[in-house]
């Protein structure tokens, strides 16, 4: 285990809808998981038309994904706690949706969430990203801090609170 394990950070392609898919249902808050919401496979492929979606694999199975989504496509499908982060930051024109991001059980404290963002940062540079974050997510926060996002904002939805990054 560990350092031997290829991981392998590129851009998702259609062939990894079904793994992010299946990633993503195991990390509902249903299922003990802290994601926030659920994308079928025709929202992701319409995000990859658009915008890098990066995914990592460990021999050739998908652990992790960093999922993006452009302020036109958001506009199309209207997500509530979206509006809400945008209403407590619009953020510049051109920026865009980061999120959500997510890494396996079994792959976590490896620096994938770095590594996907980095991708990420190389796909669409000098450009402005933003996200929230649920306050009361420790892990989230502390992996995004290494990062070097910066928080710039706050807003309560549904009886929770989550702060609003940039970078």
């Amino acid at each position: 285990m560990g350092a031997a394990e290829n991981i392998i950070i590129k851009l998702a392609s259609l062939h990894d809808v079904e793994g992010i898919v299946k990633l993503q249902s195991k990390n509902q808050k249903s299922e003990g998981g802290t994601l926030s919401g659920e994308l079928d496979a025709n929202q992701i492929q319409e995000m990859m038309k658009d915008m890098p979606q990066i995914v990592a694999l460990v021999n050739e199975e998908i652990v992790g994904f960093l999922l993006t989504t452009s302020q036109a496509v958001h506009k199309k499908r209207k997500v509530s706690i979206v509006d809400a982060m945008f209403t407590s930051y619009p953020g510049n024109m051109d920026s865009y949706i980061y999120g959500p991001v997510c890494v396996d059980k079994t792959q976590r404290g490896k620096g994938l969430a770095q590594l996907m963002f980095q991708e990420l940062l190389r796909q669409e540079p000098n450009r402005e990203g933003i996200l929230f974050i649920q306050n009361d997510n420790e892990a989230s926060l502390r992996a995004h801090e290494k990062m070097g996002i910066k928080k710039v904002s706050s807003f309560n939805f549904n009886d929770k609170d989550y702060y609003v990054f940039t970078y």
